[in-house]
């Protein structure tokens, strides 16, 4: 059993699918505090080429509040103006219609949870791209929030029962191999290819939303540049 445990990000990068796909079952770690500037309700889309933040925005986000705590604020403009800069910038983009019918699925699920609304835009594009992997949010089973750090994610990875945790690169100073060893647990960090990919006739400007990989890519060669990745 090889297990991932990430917070839940809206429309994240490539890497994080990257990560999903690595895995047997995916933890969305959404009973955790929130994290100001980080990437739960925000990413990058290509304006002019030039990256261009984007955000959902929440109702009294704070750090002192868990995740799945985080209320969206209850309107439809939002919704209009994202909806807007995506045709201004990508309308002719190759694959515009087909990442447009996900995008309208991402923003017709009903709710006011913003852990809620992005795991269900990962499990809508996963699908769309045949990642199988099993998504589940960590509040709803674990029920073990009283730890913190590499304890809490060691136990949830002996409660299922997992001999491999596998890790964004980025972790590599949070985490000791010998504390995973000791529960018969192999930790792995994944290092992912960022694809290149044309982008119109701009210079290529990498990292940016999944969505923008979408507009420019069939979907046989996005589910290529996810599966090209190592784990150190």
């Amino acid at each position: 059993m090889k297990l991932a445990i990430m917070q839940p990000y809206f429309l994240p990068y490539i890497g994080y699918f990257q990560l999903i796909k690595a895995v047997d079952k995916f933890i969305i770690y959404d009973d955790v505090n929130f994290i100001k500037k980080g990437w739960i309700n925000r990413n990058n889309l290509l304006v002019n080429g030039q990256p261009f933040l984007f955000s959902v925005p929440l109702i009294k986000a704070s750090q002192n509040r868990k995740i799945n705590e985080i209320k969206m604020v209850e309107s439809q403009e939002w919704h209009r103006k994202l909806l807007k800069t995506i045709n201004i910038n990508y309308k002719k983009a190759p694959y515009f219609y087909e990442a447009s019918s996900l995008i309208e699925k991402i923003f017709s699920y009903k709710t006011n949870n913003i852990s809620d609304y992005a795991t269900n835009a990962l499990k809508i594009i996963c699908q769309y791209l045949g990642i199988t992997t099993e998504i589940i949010p960590s509040s709803t089973i674990y029920r073990n929030s009283e730890l913190i750090g590499k304890n809490r994610i060691i136990d949830i990875c002996l409660k299922e029962n997992a001999s491999i945790y596998i890790n964004a690169s980025g972790g590599k100073k949070l985490y000791d191999e010998t504390s995973f060893l000791e529960n018969n647990i192999e930790l792995k960090f994944i290092c992912g290819e960022l694809p290149m990919y044309r982008q119109f006739e701009h210079d290529f400007i990498g990292g940016l939303s999944i969505l923008d990989v979408l507009m420019f890519n069939s979907r046989e060669n996005i589910e290529a540049f996810i599966q090209n990745y190592r784990l150190d």
